[in-house]
């Protein structure tokens, strides 16, 4: 009785096992019918790598400075009595801006003056005398250099007052006002800031190997981060003859127009130097590349090809298209696109978009559909 149960216990477990077997055999055989079928195209959107002219720029960044900026400040210490600017007004050279209390410096001025103009009676007693030998010649020598001296004193007084106010030294945007009527100003106080905005420097670092491809009025665009999308235009103006020690870069400067007023001294600029290079390349669309540590690749359109090198048909008759990845050498990037130095030929197909879900052989299907591109706008980097 025990044997027998015994056998039809062994009897289950067996059929238990040879079930499970089964099922995962089932499993397996699936899973070899999946990967075996025929995978379906990926959609792709593409364009044509082409040979265009490229114009080489060298690419660096800088900082903007007023053609003329100045710190409006005093010479010499007082009260202000008169102020006849407001803050961000536009002013003419030779405007007046500030005026300090000089009663004391007119008071003295005007003694002077009289002074002055006692001893040029002197004098000229003086000479008709000296010619009759009415007084001496030492006396009318005593007569001029006393003429002298008051005028000297005169001169002394005006331009001690001339320093009691301040004026415009060039046309330009004043600054924010730092002081009111009645304030007690130290002399160097500032009172605001004068800037010439209708033209501005940008001043960048090349390094030392790239001076010999620049020159004195070559075009330079600049870009600033207030103004995404737009380019204003300048020229070289001055190459510093000098490198410098610790980094071995030159300074630049370049002059460019502001007659809008749109850009601002101390904004900070992103500037391409136009080179005199003008070279022919392959030029891609920069959402082709992906970008990774171990290289820059593409997928390229290729025809797949049997092991005797005929061209395979889908069932109407239509090559079949598959992604080829090739590591590329890229250069310079710039307006979307991307010079290509090594990698690709004229003419050649590239994916722009779809990448995501390739890999290299699978069959593609071009596609016009634009969210692909749209969802592929920005170059992919692993």
């Amino acid at each position: 009785m025990l044997r027998r149960r015994m056998l039809i216990m062994l009897g289950v477990v067996l059929l238990v096992v040879l079930l499970l077997a089964g099922y995962k055999a089932f499993s397996i055989y699936q899973q070899i019918q999946m990967f075996s079928a025929p995978k379906p195209p990926v959609s792709v959107a593409v364009a044509k790598a082409t040979e265009q002219p490229w114009q080489s720029r060298l690419p660096t960044v800088g900082s903007l400075k007023a053609s003329q900026g100045v710190d409006l400040s005093l010479e010499i210490a007082g009260t202000v009595q008169k102020l006849q600017f407001e803050s961000g007004q536009k002013v003419k050279a030779g405007q007046p801006l500030l005026q300090l209390d000089s009663e004391v410096e007119s008071a003295l001025l005007e003694t002077a003056q009289a002074d002055l103009g006692l001893s040029q009676l002197d004098f000229g007693r003086g000479r008709q005398l000296v010619g009759s030998q009415a007084i001496s010649k030492g006396e009318f020598d005593r007569l001029a250099a006393q003429l002298k001296k008051n005028q000297a004193t005169v001169n002394q007084l005006k331009a001690s007052l001339a320093k009691k106010h301040i004026v415009a030294p060039f046309s330009g945007t004043i600054g924010i006002r730092q002081v009111d009527v009645g304030d007690y100003l130290a002399s160097g106080t500032v009172i605001a800031i004068l800037q010439d905005l209708s033209s501005l420097y940008v001043d960048f670092y090349v390094p030392e190997q790239t001076v010999p491809r620049l020159a004195v009025a070559q075009p330079v665009n600049v870009s600033v981060s207030a103004y995404p999308g737009q380019t204003f235009v300048g020229t070289i103006s001055a190459i510093n003859p000098k490198v410098e020690d610790t980094t071995r870069n030159v300074l630049v400067r370049a002059t460019l127009a502001n007659p809008d007023g749109k850009l601002l001294p101390g904004m900070f600029a992103n500037l391409q130097v136009i080179l005199p290079d003008m070279a022919a390349g392959i030029v891609v669309p920069e959402s082709a590349v992906t970008y990774t540590l171990y290289g820059n690749s593409m997928y390229v359109v290729t025809q797949k090809k049997t092991a005797d090198g005929n061209v395979e048909k889908d069932d109407k008759g239509q090559p079949i298209l598959i992604a080829e990845r090739r590591f590329v050498e890229t250069g310079e990037r710039r307006d979307g696109q991307v010079l290509v130095t090594k990698g690709v030929h004229s003419g050649e197909e590239v994916v722009i978009a779809g990448q995501l879900k390739l890999d290299n052989g699978m069959p593609i299907a071009i596609s016009d559909d634009k969210t692909l591109t749209e969802q592929n706008s920005t170059p992919r980097a692993d």
